[in-house]
């Protein structure tokens, strides 16, 4: 049962795909599955949320794909050289590191969480200007270094002075030559000489033309310049291999320091491409529940146009765990379980819904039966496949499962389809599960009216232009063998009871020859949803770390030392070896209390203030003086 695909849960996966950047991000959305942890599912709203904020106001972020920087740094750590075009790429990924720091900065005057990842990016400037000075487009600058430099002035010289030799050989000896000009062949200048004068010219004959009569020679005086001009290459070509090794390994020694970035970027990649789409299907963040309640105001299906989809208003739990709808088969019954499905399974993958406004509850299993594309011609194997499929939604389901069907008991005879129909609805009833169901039997709609936990819904469409409408013909082909298809599939006898008392009465239950009359539905071990950890109201954050106590920093696990308490918008300032950090108070935890580090009267000024701010605050306590103390500003 691919619940994805039926839902078309698979084709919003493709779009969100189609935003992210990096190969880690798509991959992460390819495998993404519903969440079951309450707290994990809000953090994960709230960043979609913080990453379509900042996009609102910044833009968009500059992100890129880092597959190929990911091999070429593979590629330096295992010793082999790295081209001028590999160097590039590595510059153009420190360049979009750079960018995408002041990115994030531009986003702390919002007071957004997502840009104090910030804090986790980290440039080798020194590498980015090296890179930048030595190489260019495409290939080693010529002032990479001054050797460089000089050897390549000496080829363009020693160039010059072979063709001027050339040149000066041709005009002495007018009468051998069979062209006006030198030209090059096989790397070496000749100059065409006829034939007839092949040993009047000193020199080697290089090549000759088609016909023979000219001959290509280097002359004498030429080939010395040659000579010299090859040692020069071959010391450019020494010269250009030691500034590129000596490049690959700058870049092999930053290689840890990128590798850190890299993971940073994908991370931020995902959570921003889950707001990118929020932003395309025009997305609200929902509420999440635990009470088994679901409420979408104005929800459309996300694949349709929204300049012409109708929205949906739907409420389902508490007293109600079940909807029934009915009316014409114009598909609109189809399209609304669907869209409640498709919305539901979207917010507790931690994406916005389609809706005005959302309250979801987290369910522990998504199960369906669609048969879409259904015709006449239904036949037995279409109602074996039917009914395996519904019978191992039964087995799944439970309290906390959503399960959606469509046309409920179709593909057979109508009488008996109407009786497993009724069957099927008391059974998911019996689970307590929220269920959508949609059905064309006027029977089932009598059965809802007065069975509990369950309401009757309709469809309406355009009586005048019955747009759209399309009518399911039933009960054209011959004998239905519905009951006894169900029974061999291993539906248990009190529910083919349950469907034949309501096709056909209760005396036809007795004389129906049942297979597994004590058979029962098997349920399967289900997941259990982990709910959230309330924190009290009354928690005051400002006393939540003290001044020195040791905090361990995640995802990076570094250990640093509080030197400012929370403030009133839930940040502190936390001392790590070289630098202070300004950071959300849900991204650390104590590591060890500032009450065992140091005596109880410390000078915390020791570990937080400059050498200089101390000796004039000693000198402030002494005397008067002129001089200022001066702290960092935020």
């Amino acid at each position: 049962m691919n619940v994805e695909q039926q839902i078309e849960f698979d084709k919003i996966k493709e779009l969100w795909m189609n935003l992210a950047a990096t190969q880690w991000a798509k991959e992460q959305i390819k495998e993404k599955a519903f969440c079951l942890d309450e707290g994990s599912l809000r953090k994960q709203l709230k960043d979609t949320t913080n990453s379509r904020d900042l996009m609102e106001k910044l833009g968009a972020p500059p992100l890129q794909n880092l597959t190929e920087i990911k091999e070429i740094l593979t590629i330096a750590e295992t010793g082999d050289c790295l081209t001028p075009y590999q160097l590039e790429r590595v510059e153009k990924v420190l360049v979009m590191i750079n960018r995408l720091k002041k990115y994030l900065q531009g986003g702390k005057g919002y007071d957004n969480p997502l840009a104090y990842y910030e804090e986790n990016l980290n440039v080798p400037e020194e590498l980015q200007e090296e890179i930048s000075r030595q190489i260019r487009n495409g290939s080693v600058d010529d002032y990479a270094s001054k050797e460089l430099s000089q050897l390549r002035n000496q080829i363009v010289k020693c160039e010059e002075q072979m063709k001027q030799k050339a040149d000066q050989i041709m005009r002495a000896n007018k009468e051998s030559m069979a062209d006006h000009y030198a030209t090059y062949r096989n790397g070496r200048i000749c100059i065409p000489v006829k034939k007839e004068y092949k040993h009047k010219i000193p020199g080697s004959v290089i090549d000759k033309s088609s016909t023979g009569n000219t001959l290509f020679i280097e002359p004498a005086g030429v080939a010395k310049y040659y000579d010299e001009l090859q040692a020069l290459k071959i010391g450019e070509e020494n010269e250009i291999y030691r500034i590129l090794y000596t490049l690959t390994a700058f870049v092999s020694s930053s290689a840890p320091m990128l590798h850190a970035n890299i993971a940073v970027i994908e991370k931020l990649d995902f959570v921003f491409s889950k707001g990118k789409l929020s932003i395309d299907l025009g997305g609200a963040e929902p509420a999440i529940n635990t009470r088994r309640k679901i409420l979408l105001k104005d929800a459309r299906h996300p694949l349709m146009d929204p300049n012409i989809n109708i929205p949906l208003k739907f409420e389902t739990g508490e007293s109600v765990r079940g909807i029934i709808i009915t009316g014409p088969n114009t598909g609109g019954k189809t399209v609304a379980i669907k869209t409640v499905m498709l919305n539901c399974m979207m917010a507790q993958c931690g994406l916005h819904v389609t809706c005005k406004d959302a309250d979801i509850c987290m369910n522990n299993s998504y199960l369906c039966d669609i048969g879409d594309n259904q015709n006449i011609a239904e036949n037995l194997s279409t109602f074996s496949a039917h009914m395996k499929n519904v019978l191992e939604v039964l087995s799944e389901a439970d309290k906390d499962s959503l399960v959606i069907m469509d046309e409920l008991g179709s593909g057979t005879d109508p009488a008996e389809g109407m009786g497993i129909a009724i069957a099927i609805l008391e059974e998911l009833r019996k689970s307590g599960c929220l269920f959508l169901v949609t059905t064309h039997y006027p029977q089932v709609k009598e059965y809802a009216d007065k069975a509990p936990d369950i309401m009757n819904a309709r469809m309406t469409f355009d009586k005048e232009t019955l747009r759209p409408t399309y009518q399911m013909v039933l009960g054209e082909a011959g004998e239905s063998c519905a009951f006894y298809i169900a029974d061999k599939l291993g539906m248990p006898g009190e529910m083919l009871k349950t469907a034949i008392r309501a096709a056909y009465g209760e005396d036809a239950v007795k004389d129906y020859p049942f297979r597994k009359e004590s058979a029962v539905i098997e349920k399967r071990k289900s997941r259990k949803i982990s709910k959230e950890k309330k924190e009290k109201a009354n928690l005051n954050l400002s006393t939540k770390y003290k001044l020195g106590d040791s905090v361990m920093i995640y995802p990076d696990k570094k250990i640093g030392i509080v030197c400012k308490p929370i403030n009133e918008k839930g940040i502190l300032r936390v001392q790590l070896p070289g630098k202070k950090i300004w950071i959300n108070h849900k991204r650390v935890k104590l590591h060890v209390a500032a009450t065992e580090l140091y005596p109880e009267d410390y000078d915390f000024s020791i570990l937080f203030e400059t050498v200089e701010n101390r000796k004039i605050k000693h000198k402030m306590e002494r005397k008067y003086t002129e001089e200022i103390i001066r702290y960092e500003t935020v």
